[in-house]
């Protein structure tokens, strides 16, 4: 029987043969656009929640890739040292080592066996790997060891879609309300964000401002950006 890690890399295995490689380029204004957007939330969320000043949080972002959102948080002021990636995909996980300053630390393999003591990060962060996820169980005990490595304070960082695609049987959308079930101790900001990239990809063939104009109507948005944070006294709760 194959574990749901497994599962996973078949189906980015899977996803690299029927994807075009330049789908999410940067010179592709939807994805320049849609990037930049959710930027600017981001620095909106930190600004209003980071725990202390950003060079003194710990981060784990679990799924980073190529270490593209960890540089992201060096160029918003995180110390390198701070920041630790996990990536299940060996290549990807060999160009986060190259992307990255050396300080970093990158963890390979499966995020449900890292052997991380609790209450270690202010900050765990995950972006589209939850939809990539679809083992309900497994999602609960992911979501479950994400909120035991949190310190007291800290906040899972949570961006992902809402929706199933039914262009993709490899993917399923989280909706808020399973965002909620999978943290039900926590206090939760979200905003909905991301035009619909179907949409996103018409639009912006015909001017970038088309972007901002159709991503005006909040139910053509189809990510949540999440701040997902945990009490300060949640030891005493236990």
């Amino acid at each position: 029987m194959t574990s749901e890690a497994d599962e996973v890399l078949h189906r980015y295995a899977r996803r690299q043969q029927t994807h075009s490689a330049g789908l999410y380029s940067m010179l592709n204004p939807d994805v320049w656009l849609s990037v930049q957007e959710r930027q600017r939330a981001l620095i909106r969320l930190l600004a209003r929640h980071a725990p202390a000043s950003l060079e003194q949080l710990r981060v784990l972002e679990i799924g980073c890739g190529g270490g593209a959102n960890l540089l992201e948080l060096i160029r918003l002021g995180f110390d390198p040292a701070n920041l630790s990636g996990n990536e299940l995909l060996p290549e990807r996980a060999a160009a986060a080592r190259n992307n990255l300053p050396r300080s970093c630390t990158v963890l390979e393999g499966d995020a449900s066996a890292l052997q991380i003591a609790a209450d270690t990060f202010d900050i765990v962060y995950q972006s589209t790997v939850f939809t990539s996820l679809l083992d309900t169980s497994f999602r609960r005990r992911l979501a479950q060891l994400m909120w035991s490595w949190l310190k007291p304070g800290g906040a899972v960082l949570w961006y992902d879609f809402v929706f199933d695609n039914p262009a993709n049987r490899d993917v399923r959308g989280v909706p808020l309300g399973e965002v909620r079930a999978l943290f039900p101790a926590a206090d939760i900001v979200a905003k909905r964000v991301t035009l619909a990239p179907p949409i996103s990809r018409r639009v912006s063939r015909i001017h970038p401002y088309a972007y901002h104009l159709f991503n005006a109507i909040p139910w053509l948005r189809t990510h949540v950006l999440c701040w997902i944070q945990k009490g300060t006294h949640e030891h005493e709760r236990a």
